[in-house]
């Protein structure tokens, strides 16, 4: 299954959409954070989670098959990145138990959506 085949733009992918969402997601919940993180652990997965979108991206426009399996691999690094700093947010009280499940749930998806993609990718 070719993406480009299937979709005329990015924006049709679920992929895409749903990290959009999680952008707005993470956007609403950094401005809970402290002060004092809002320049380090908030910018830092502000920047991660843009960084994953531009592999989104990437991969889309990649007509290389190896490249495409490398973009993939960097946005599954960054979305492991995300947890990690997700997990550190969670255990110094920054979100809730509520934001957490629903962040870690926006993430698996993207996950879940990432492996297929990955997958397709490898039987071409």
């Amino acid at each position: 299954m070719n993406h480009k085949e299937d979709t005329k733009t990015v924006e049709d992918l679920v992929i895409y959409k749903q990290f959009i969402e999680l952008i707005y997601y993470t956007e609403s919940i950094l401005m809970k954070f402290p002060k004092c993180e809002r320049f380090a652990l908030a910018s830092t997965i502000k920047n991660t989670t843009y960084e994953g979108m531009r592999y989104v991206l990437n991969a889309f426009k990649e007509y290389s098959k190896e490249q495409k399996i490398s973009n993939l691999n960097q946005l599954d690094t960054c979305l492991k990145m995300i947890k990690v700093m997700i997990r550190v947010s969670y255990k110094k009280k920054y979100i809730n138990a509520k934001n957490y499940a629903a962040w870690g749930k926006k993430l698996a998806n993207i996950g879940n959506l990432l492996g297929g993609w990955m997958k397709s990718c490898l039987k071409q």
